[in-house]
């Protein structure tokens, strides 16, 4: 035993299969920060750990099977006047998945698509990702494997060197991959490496050999001349941002895309510099980011659904008695009171200082001759649209009619604004159903029915349909169950579980809202 231990060539053939092991994976890594890109940030570093643990297991198997291994040099069968054996014939497959792998990952950047919207925004499956490190890295090790079996005859060695390397690997595969996923241009450059030593393995398949000097020599000037670029792009981003104030860079960016000069913010040097590069979190806070976002979805989101439905509109009818009138005028909290007339649409609305103008002159209380028309808003009307017509009417509300000119609600400047800065109650004013959602202890929700899924999703992200007809939770029961729902009914949408609370008049009041675990 003591032996082994000072046995020079050991100890140098040691060194030598931790370096060849270290080279030959430093193609796997790279293609592994590639492959847990796809994953939703939480998994990516357990997917690397598993999958590279899991290689371990693997090399150490096929170590093991020496004998076998020495086998996979025999010719199988000829073929062209090519004998081919088991070690050709990994090869071909390896290095034609490769191909594939890296083709269609070039194909899906080139053309630009969006891997966060539709079902790719909660990431590639798990379980697959970690399969395909294991595959990669058997591909990559199986030269290294053979070639150990020739350089070195005691098991314990080649076992260690592995060992050795894959840990290595471990430790530098999460700095390798966020510098590879930070970086658009290496991964570019990383994937054609890839087609390159894919076309070289089915070259070597197929009885031509690219020696591997060839292939080092073009990664290795391929790889100083991109340090060269981001070396670059690092001095030129130094120079631009000295005395600038990140947050400023950061605005800078934005507005120069809302400008309309998308292309120049996306290529450029400038811009690219002005980007938010902080470690140290998110550098707005959370109200400005749902502020902006919500800013940028008024032009999307319809009048319909941020109005107060006229059921749920106070309201005062002509023909009551004026007892009950008075009563109504003495609970009222709002500046303007809405006017009917034996049940029918709506007349329009009074506001309140003429009230108090007409009882100031001691002029007895006449709410027909008080009454004004609003601006008329079709349900359709988007709330950018409504915004610009508030502004040139000078009027702060509105009633939305469907398309037969019936009311279906009432909607008021205050109403636009909560839609960007949130809830603004009044003194003594009841919870808007648009904000009214309290989280519960175990992490679910319960929400009121007619809270607008565009306000919900601030909270949970349900799947939804772009050209639904719906803006409500509610709707999304109803249209889902194709019935009104009853209380106590469920439904699974995506990841959650909907459990209807309260209905009154076949109107949904109280809807709780359970995750389910993955």
């Amino acid at each position: 035993m003591l032996e082994w231990i000072i046995d020079p060539s050991l100890w140098a053939g040691l060194v030598t299969l931790i370096v060849l092991e270290l080279v030959l994976g430093i193609d796997n890594l790279v293609f592994i920060a590639i492959l847990v890109e796809k994953l939703p940030p939480k998994e990516r570093d357990r997917a690397r750990i598993i999958g590279l643990l899991l290689a371990l297991v693997s090399r150490l198997a096929l170590l093991a099977s020496l004998s076998w291994l020495v086998t996979l040099t025999q010719p199988l069968f000829t073929l062209l006047h090519h004998d081919f054996s088991a070690r050709d014939l990994l090869l071909l497959c390896g290095g034609f998945f490769l191909l594939y792998k890296a083709t269609t990952e070039l194909n899906s950047r080139l053309e630009g698509a969006d891997e966060e919207t539709g079902q790719n925004k909660n990431g590639a499956k798990f379980w697959p990702v970690v399969a395909q490190i294991v595959v990669l890295d058997a591909i990559f090790s199986l030269d290294s494997v053979i070639t150990a079996v020739g350089m070195v005859n005691e098991l314990p060695v080649m076992m260690a060197a592995v060992t050795v390397a894959i840990l290595l690997m471990l430790l530098a595969s999460k700095p390798l991959t966020r510098f590879v996923n930070g970086h658009p241009t290496i991964v570019i450059l990383c994937l054609s490496f890839l087609l390159m030593i894919g076309f070289s393995l089915v070259a070597e398949g197929l009885g031509f050999i690219i020696p591997k000097g060839y292939l080092y020599a073009a990664i290795g000037f391929s790889i100083v001349i991109e340090i060269l670029n981001q070396l670059a792009m690092f001095n030129r981003r130094r120079f631009l941002t000295a005395g600038r104030p990140l947050r400023q860079r950061t605005s800078e960016a934005v507005l120069r895309i809302l400008r309309g000069e998308a292309q120049r913010a996306e290529l450029d040097a400038d811009t690219a510099s002005l980007v938010s590069d902080s470690e140290e979190g998110a550098l707005f806070n959370r109200q400005e980011r749902r502020m902006i976002a919500r800013v940028l979805g008024l032009g999307q989101r319809q009048i319909n659904s941020i109005m107060t439905s006229r059921h749920d509109v106070e309201h005062i009818d002509l023909t009551e008695d004026p007892a009950e009138i008075m009563a109504k005028l003495d609970r009222n909290q709002h500046t303007r009171i809405l006017v009917t007339e034996q049940g029918r649409d709506p007349l329009g609305v009074v506001h309140v200082i003429d009230l108090l103008h007409q009882s100031l002159h001691s002029k007895s209380l006449d709410l027909r001759s008080l009454i004004r028309q609003p601006l008329i808003f079709p349900e359709r009307v988007t709330l950018l649209q409504a915004l610009e017509q508030f502004r040139n009417a000078r009027t702060h509300f509105a009633f939305v009619v469907d398309e037969f000119g019936s009311v279906e609600g009432v909607v008021t400047l205050s109403d636009l604004m909560e839609t960007i800065a949130g809830n603004l109650p009044n003194e003594g004013e009841k919870i808007d159903a648009r904000y009214d959602i309290q989280v519960l202890p175990d992490g679910g929700w319960v929400a009121n029915g007619h809270m607008p899924l565009e306000d919900l999703a601030v909270y949970v992200q349900l799947p939804l349909d772009e050209k639904r007809n719906y803006h409500t939770l509610a709707g999304l029961l109803m249209d889902s169950l194709q019935h009104v729902p009853q209380e106590g009914e469920e439904l699974q949408i995506g990841d959650y579980l909907l459990r209807t609370l309260q209905v009154e008049n076949h109107r949904v009041q109280k809807v709780e809202i359970v995750p389910i675990a993955p």
